[in-house]
């Protein structure tokens, strides 16, 4: 059962009597539905419906925790102190370590990551805790699972929720009232119009290239590669393009290199 230390990460806490009504108003997930023990894939956007932030939402005795990326937390809080107003609610980095685990058995205090349920589980301890692997085994883990996070494999405030797969990994709530954004991505949805799409790669030569490398087939340019560990990678692509090419037969590079693409079936949808 391995466990990973993740020190890119950091917990925001949002606590107070109004942090469950707050955060409903702003983030693309529902905090309201919520279970206990479930880490929920978010995100705070623009009003142009694009990803500022994303985080795994926890609920926590006095209100809810953000296990999002440690760059990026300090803007996080500004953020939401922003949209504070005369909201009773208090807005705070914990100094908490992150841990991720999969493979066996969680712990009691273990958040279930409901992105996908292969990835395991969260930890969020006072202490770091004893671990045998490190961020970059996590990450390989990640990856090979397709998943993507802001940042590594795709910019923040550039990318829609649906081509950050949010929509396919529980982080949009489709039925939910408004949020910062919601207009955009609801539209997106309805009228099927997100042409671009995080998928994962596996470069059968060697290792996986380098963030920012352009993917093409042919002539086409498909896009741009995320996030890699060992043999595999993500890359954020143009899919008409990309199906396009494999049905005419054309190889597909990453930063010059062959790359086989195959996207299971529960993060691109084929209907």
């Amino acid at each position: 059962m391995p466990l990973a230390l993740l020190p890119d990460r950091a917990v925001v806490a949002v606590t107070g009597a109004d942090a469950s009504s707050f955060l409903q108003g702003l983030l693309t997930c529902n905090v309201e539905t919520l279970p206990e023990g479930e880490a929920r894939l978010g995100a705070l956007l623009t009003p142009q419906g694009k990803i500022l932030f994303d985080f795994l939402v926890s609920r926590a005795p006095d209100g809810y925790h953000l296990d999002t990326a440690r760059e990026t937390a300090p803007n996080l809080l500004k953020r939401l102190t922003l949209y504070k107003l005369r909201a009773q609610v208090s807005v705070s980095v914990l100094p908490l370590a992150v841990a991720a685990g999969w493979g066996g058995e969680a712990p009691s205090s273990a958040l279930r990551d409901g992105r996908l349920a292969g990835l395991g589980w969260r930890l969020h301890a006072p202490e770091p805790p004893e671990a045998d692997a490190d961020a970059a085994t996590y990450a390989a883990h990640r990856i090979a699972l397709g998943v993507p996070e802001g940042g590594t494999d795709f910019p923040f405030g550039d990318a829609f929720p649906h081509e950050a797969l949010m929509d396919q990994l529980g982080g949009v709530d489709f039925k939910k009232g408004c949020y910062v954004g919601q207009e955009v991505v609801s539209r997106m949805q309805h009228r099927g119009t997100a042409r671009t799409r995080i998928v994962p790669l596996a470069y059968p030569d060697g290792a996986a290239a380098p963030a920012g490398e352009p993917v093409t087939a042919g002539e086409r340019s498909l896009g741009q590669t995320g996030g890699g560990a060992g043999s595999r990678g993500l890359a954020m692509v143009r899919i008409d393009r990309l199906s396009e090419a494999l049905a005419a037969g054309e190889p597909v590079r990453a930063g010059g290199r062959a790359v086989e693409v195959a996207v299971p079936d529960r993060l691109w949808p084929k209907s």
